[in-house]
């Protein structure tokens, strides 16, 4: 399954100015400075929403200048509303108030959500705003389809820590899965299941975490088992198998766009069809979530707790004996904080970053957008949907390109991989060559509906 994929550029709508000056980019070996300490999922560094979910301490200024992140809650998410779901740009920490996290255009239909993929744009991503740190999670999926049309549902930790099923949309018989242990690549950990018609009919796929093992289930039924216990590194004296808390992330993205390497596109089932009967029909590609079931990890004693407020990490070896349940807040007073002070800066009436900041705050700088899904009102009701015919393409963008608020796609950057000793020859980034499609989903789904 071996394909190559993006840079991590990244351009997110809806903070309220735009920087002339990319962020400052960070990696294992280049840590981010102390006036932009948060090291973000894309690997850029800025403050505000830099340092909540996805901040990534090994490569920050400091393990504690990311947000420490919401501790595991069980919770069935109904997925027949939107009323808890925020743009990333609206998000300051509370998952008292907000389920959901993320960018792109997700809608209501028939108590389900859809998560769509309107014509040259790059998809839709959602991410819960608490975190695993083993257990269960269960979905009610419906796959999208299409050459080039790729769903994930994925559990995805900040020092990259993940565990997968992906559908590819010329493949509806067949899910995949996959596992990574700090972003670290390994082709070996891929694995095959077969299902029925993932398109047209509902599913339920569960992925039960451990400390000793990973299973796959399709419909109550295992498809696959990963113990630890076969992940041991002996060069790094480590078990490669994820360990770390992790959120709930749902997406559909372009693996097929023409821009992206071959490699990628001959994995997604080829180019991406953006004048296909799927979008005359109904104005984008589309994949369906029914109710998603979270059940933390039973345990009194570390690893696998959730008796605090938050996460943190202690050592930057950001293994599991180095998270820490605690009781450290979660919540920034503005898009000027970080996790070393949380309480600078004022929040704006709307809840955005400050118009004076000179300091990116959310990730990518910014593009005001409607913050509407089509077929979507303010109330969160459907008016659209799969069998609306519906052609609102709101909010999507012309091809990324390599420029400075664009999400860079293939721009000549050289790429290695990491080796079956788990190597992580390029700092921690997973960037071209060696980012994992569902990973690549997360970061090519937030990147946004960029307007160029």
């Amino acid at each position: 399954m071996l394909r190559s994929l993006l840079p991590l550029g990244v351009a997110l709508l809806g903070a309220t100015s735009v920087l002339a000056v990319d962020p400052p980019s960070c990696s294992l070996d280049k840590k981010c400075p102390e006036e932009a300490p948060c090291c973000s999922q894309y690997n850029q560094c800025g403050v505000g929403a830099f340092c909540l979910g996805g901040c990534d301490p090994r490569m920050s200024f400091s393990l504690d200048s990311c947000v420490p992140a919401p501790v595991c809650k069980d919770k069935t998410y109904k997925m027949d509303s939107l009323d808890r779901y925020k743009h990333i740009s609206e998000y300051l920490g509370d998952s008292s108030k907000v389920d959901w996290v993320g960018q792109g255009e997700p809608l209501l239909y028939n108590g389900h959500t859809l998560l769509t993929m309107p014509p040259k744009s790059v998809g839709t991503v959602l991410a819960t705003t608490t975190y695993m740190w083993y257990g269960n999670v269960k979905a009610r999926i419906k796959s999208s389809r299409g050459a080039g049309v790729v769903t994930a549902f994925i559990l995805f930790g900040d020092v990259k820590d993940e565990i997968d099923f992906e559908w590819v949309g010329v493949d509806l018989n067949t899910v995949q899965t996959n596992y990574y242990f700090q972003g670290i690549t390994d082709y070996g950990n891929t694995g095959n299941l077969t299902v029925d018609d993932s398109y047209n009919k509902f599913h339920d796929y569960e992925i039960q975490w451990t400390p000793d093992e990973i299973r796959w289930l399709v419909d109550g039924k295992v498809g696959r088992v990963k113990k630890r216990s076969e992940t041991w590194n002996a060069k790094t004296q480590q078990w490669n198998f994820p360990q770390t808390p992790s959120r709930v992330q749902i997406s559909i993205w372009p693996g097929g766009l023409e821009t992206n390497a071959k490699g990628t596109i001959d994995w997604a089932g080829g180019k991406i069809d953006w004048n296909s009967d799927e979008i005359k029909k109904y104005g984008y590609y589309f994949a369906t979530f029914g109710e998603i079931k979270v059940e933390c990890w039973k345990t009194d004693k570390a690893p696998g707790t959730n008796k605090g407020v938050s996460y943190y990490y202690n050592d930057i070896k950001a293994t599991n004996n180095t998270v820490v349940d605690s009781n450290k807040p979660t919540i920034l007073k503005s898009f000027l904080g970080t996790g070393t002070n949380m309480n600078k800066g004022e929040t704006t009436q709307s809840g955005s970053a400050s118009q004076t900041s000179a300091i990116h705050a959310i990730p990518g700088g910014g593009v005001v957008g409607s913050g509407n899904a089509p077929g979507v009102n303010n109330g969160g009701s459907s008016s659209g949907g799969p069998d609306s015919g519906s052609n609102s393409g709101g909010g999507a963008a012309a091809n990324p390109s390599c420029s400075s608020d664009g999400f860079v796609q293939n721009c000549g950057q050289a790429a290695t991989d990491g080796d079956s000793n788990g190597n992580n020859s390029n700092n921690g980034v997973r960037g071209a060559e060696r980012l994992g499609a569902s990973a690549f989903a997360v970061i090519i789904g937030i990147a946004g509906l960029l307007f160029l």
